[in-house]
């Protein structure tokens, strides 16, 4: 048989297409040519598939080979390919049964030994695979935990192309086959939230904001416990669903941050990129592939930008987007990418340039200090629900013994709760986080009484609340309903929401 066929999978960003992969073998001088829009990587993988065919014991056939990539028109980035161009290239020959050929969904990379190396982005590949109709693959071991994580699949893994060679000519082989890793292991090397001294009202904050999925921004002076209470949010949220854990995954996959050994990610990530980062490594970018950026890798978790004023302009101006809509758009010349980006992004920051531990020992003008805190936009901070403002800790709670508040298990269980109560208020739709319902879903369903409307009126005379701070307050008002278990904010709960959204009472 001169004509063969594999399938392989094409990833735009974490969606997954399915390639057909051809090997066409005709008369003429010898050569390899690789066609259907491929990348530099897919067209120096001739080189590579023919060095690892050979040194697997194999002859490279001697005649005019053509390899296709179909559908034609889809861009094609990586090396993943490597397996599914190899094994399309020994089936036409006639070494492999070309039926057995073209049962799996092969994805990986050579090694010009013939070892089969891992690559990126194998679980939404895979996802793609079984939404397309496939039930068979084929993975570098190096990837089968990840690949495992798809069900309704039958996944193996291979070492070497001359063990997955072996195995489609019917021989003893070496492939394992892949098995749903078990549950990931428990939360008690997390950071506590009793391990925070004081900060009654920061604690609060965020509390209400795990329990509704509010933005949180936190100014205080260093050593206040801005950087401690953000990093245990992440331990109060609720665990992961099944569809978020594949969610976050795939997007970890992409960016090849995935544990070889346990990849499922059960719980919220915590993604806290340095100040000096780039637009690109905080949104996503790169020409081919695209990469994703901090906002997706903390998908259904938390951005936590510590010293937020000294983040580029460009860069927080450009998570005003993911914060509206969940999602990041990416064009570049190589094509259009959309990542997701549902994240709760808590900012930190000190009050002035000079940080100093106590207001008495600023050396900032009050102009500057205005001018230090402007870096962070309007646009951007109305996104931001809550607004706390941290005091320093006096000496008595520094030296004070431990157990100055609850743990994250005990706050936790309040958030779940919480939780819940939003889940069965939205439950007729898309949503089932409160700060996630647009505005106007939310005034349909629940309208402020005299003594509520007069509060969030004034504020609104004031300047202190826009339209859309309007809408948060609103929001955060539930939230706080919820918490304390009533179905329909009081005038208590619309103040406490005011004095979150405010940083003062009214």
């Amino acid at each position: 048989m001169t004509l063969a066929r594999t399938w392989s999978i094409g990833l735009t960003g974490v969606t997954g297409h399915l390639v057909t992969v051809e090997a066409d073998l005709s008369a003429g001088l010898p050569g390899t040519a690789v066609i259907g829009m491929p990348d530099p990587a897919i067209i120096q993988s001739r080189d590579r598939i023919r060095a690892a065919i050979v040194n697997s014991g194999h002859k490279w056939p001697d005649r005019r080979i053509t390899l296709a990539l179909s559908p034609a028109g889809l861009r094609k980035s990586g090396a993943g390919y490597d397996i599914a161009l190899a094994v399309a290239v020994l089936a036409a020959a006639g070494v492999v049964p070309a039926g057995a050929a073209g049962e799996c969904v092969l994805i990986g990379e050579l090694g010009l030994d013939g070892a089969m190396r891992p690559v990126r982005g194998v679980l939404p590949a895979l996802l793609a695979a079984r939404a397309a109709g496939r039930t068979r693959a084929v993975v570098p071991l190096g990837n089968l935990a990840e690949a495992a994580l798809v069900t309704g699949m039958a996944v193996w893994g291979a070492p070497t192309l001359a063990d997955l060679i072996a195995s489609l000519m019917g021989r003893n082989h070496a492939m394992v086959k892949g098995v749903a890793p078990g549950p990931a292991g428990s939360d008690r090397d997390a950071p506590d939230l009793a391990d925070v001294l004081g900060q009654p009202e920061a604690r609060l904050a965020l509390e209400v904001a795990a329990a509704g999925g509010h933005h949180l921004a936190m100014i205080g002076p260093p050593g206040a416990g801005k950087t401690m209470l953000a990093s245990r949010l992440p331990g109060v949220l609720p665990p992961l669903d099944d569809e978020q854990s594949l969610e976050v995954t795939a997007v970890h996959s992409v960016a090849g941050l995935l544990d070889e050994g346990m990849p499922l990610i059960t719980r919220p990530p915590f993604v806290d990129p340095h100040h000096s980062a780039s637009q690109a490594a905080i949104i996503g970018g790169g020409s081919a592939p695209i990469r994703p950026g901090s906002v997706s890798l903390a998908h259904c978790g938390v951005l936590f930008l510590d010293e937020a004023p000294e983040f580029g302009r460009r860069a927080l101006d450009a998570l005003r987007q993911p914060l509206e809509e969940g999602s990041v758009v990416l064009a570049r010349a190589s094509g259009v990418v959309r990542f997701p980006a549902r994240f709760q992004l808590v900012l930190a920051a000190n009050p002035c340039p000079c940080a100093a531990a106590k207001d008495a020992d600023c050396r900032c003008g009050s102009h500057e200090r205005r001018s230090y805190l402007n870096r962070l936009s309007g646009p951007l901070m109305d996104r931001v629900d809550i607004r706390i403002d941290l005091p320093a800790l006096p000496p008595s709670i520094l030296t004070a013994a431990g157990g100055q508040g609850e743990s994250s298990a005990v706050v936790a269980q309040r958030v779940r709760a919480a939780r819940d109560r939003a889940s069965f208020r939205w439950r007729e739709t898309p949503w089932r986080c409160t700060a996630q319902v647009p505005g106007a879903v939310v005034r349909r369903m629940w309208s402020p009484d005299d003594g509520s409307a007069h509060l969030l009126d004034r504020a609104v005379r004031t300047g202190r609340l826009t339209g859309r701070g309007y809408d948060r307050v609103l929001r955060l008002s539930l939230t706080v309903a919820d918490l304390a278990g009533r179905d329909v904010p009081t005038v208590a709960d619309v103040a406490s929401a005011l004095a979150l959204r405010c940083a003062e009472a009214s």
